[in-house]
Order: structure tokens, then sequence, then C-alpha cells
């Protein structure tokens, strides 16, 4: 959960770029307590030291859209597209938090991997802490690995007659995940465990494999989208369910490798 004075701070660091673009981000769902938007993959969320250079965050582009101050409860990776949820108030924001905490959110993902996995399982593998290059000052080097599971099932697969590696035929699959926990790059941490890698993943996958959606597909993405989250209200307590629809980049893939009727 991020505290006031560190939403607060995210979201005065913003430079002028965002509000001078006049870009606009797709909105899910909206009330006086909370926005969730489309986040397209690309994106950051807030600034930060992964790309101290960048001037589009979301945090900025939502809040000068809407005219107002938002807060974030959680956070998608830069190459992630999908559901982002922005509490509109502190109370609101302490609320999610603790839900967040409390494994009251259901977070579902999309995401198209390397071979074909069971048709349904748990990833429950430990995972450490995983820094970025410039953060290593607030690492913690005597924290162990922490409890990390993920739920999934595939939807569809798919073998193509292309010998990207030492087999004439390569496999694929679009599985569904849901992360029980909140570990950084959990599910792709978990399925490059399962030797199962997340197409497009240019840190924990197989470069071969995402040149060759590349080149085949046109698709230069991680290949892994937020598509629903459910949750109780933070004011009401009712329950609340949000989807979004797939980026127009992971619906070509989607299509040109014949899943589109898998897509819940």
């Amino acid at each position: 959960m991020l505290n006031a004075e560190k939403m607060q701070n995210l979201i005065q660091s913003a430079g002028s770029a965002a509000e001078e673009s006049g870009e606009k981000l797709e909105i899910l769902y909206r009330d006086e307590h909370l926005v969730a938007v489309n986040k397209p993959s690309g994106l950051l969320v807030h600034r930060s030291e992964i790309d101290r250079h960048e001037t589009r965050f979301a945090l900025q582009l939502v809040r000068d859209q809407l005219g107002q101050w938002v807060y974030p409860v959680h956070r998608l990776d830069r190459p992630t597209s999908g559901v982002l949820l922005l509490a509109l108030n502190p109370e609101a924001a302490r609320r999610l938090g603790e839900a967040f905490a409390a494994g009251a959110v259901e977070k579902t993902y999309l995401a198209v991997v390397r071979g074909i996995p069971t048709e349904e399982g748990v990833i429950d593998y430990p995972l450490t802490e995983e820094l970025d290059r410039h953060s290593d000052r607030l690492a913690r080097p005597d924290k162990g690995p922490q409890p990390a599971v993920t739920e999934f099932r595939r939807l569809a697969t798919v073998e193509l007659p292309c010998p990207v590696g030492r087999y004439p035929t390569s496999r694929y699959s679009l599985v569904e995940a849901r992360p029980k926990t909140g570990r950084k790059h959990q599910l792709r941490r978990h399925f490059k465990h399962l030797f199962h890698p997340l197409i497009g993943d240019t840190k924990h996958g197989e470069g071969r494999h995402n040149r060759f959606f590349r080149d085949s597909y046109d698709c230069r993405r991680l290949l892994l989208a937020a598509v629903e989250i459910t949750l109780p209200h933070p004011i009401t307590g009712q329950p609340l369910r949000i989807g979004a629809p797939l980026e127009d980049s992971f619906a070509a893939v989607i299509e040109k490798l014949g899943w589109k009727k898998a897509v819940p």
C-alpha cells in the first residue's frame, strides 16, 4: 500500500508534457470514489527510475483528463496493458490499499506463452525481491524469498510449422492467469519457472521466440494484459467487476493465431 505522502510525490513529480499532449486514456469505470482506465502497453504508471527521461505517465494523463487528483493503489508493469485502478480521494485510496493487502481483490490476466502448459494448475513458487538497476539502494540484502502463488488455465494452443528452436515446429498457448499474491513481475517469473516464458518478455523470456513474433506478426510488446479486476467497492462494499478489452496490438496476434473464440 502506498502512503499518502508518497502518493502526492508521485502525482506532483510530473512534467508539463502530459498536460500539453492532450492524450486521453479509455475510461472503463468511474464514480466519485475511483476510476479505472485501460493502460496501454509501454506507458509507465508513474515517474520511475526505470526511465528517468520519460515524460508520459498514466497518473498524470488521468489527472489531466479528469481535472482532479488521482491516487495510485496498485501497479502494472510498463509493458503490460489493461485495467489500472486509481482512487479519487484519500479515503478510497486507503480502503483500496487495505483490500489489496487483504487479498480481497482478484486480478485476471491473459498471456501468450511458449509451449503447451498443463490444462490448469497452481504455481506455488516463492520469489526473491527483484530490483531495477537504479534501485539497489532500496534493497534489503537479508530479505529471503517471499510467498508467491498464481492460478492458471490454458485456453488455446497452436502448433506452427516454423522451426524457431531445434524442433521442426513451434508451439504456443493462450493462458488465463490469476495471481494470488502481488510480487514484482510475478506472472513473468512464474511462467519462466514452468519453462513456458511469456512472449515479448525481454527480461525473462526467450529472444528467438520474441523475434519470431516480431518478424511474423509485427508484435513488439509483451503479450500480457490485465483483462479484469474484481473487488468490493471501497465505500459501499458492493461487489465490483471491471473488464478491459485487449489492446489492438494484442488482439491482432490473437486473431492471427486463430484464438479469437477462446478469449473469455
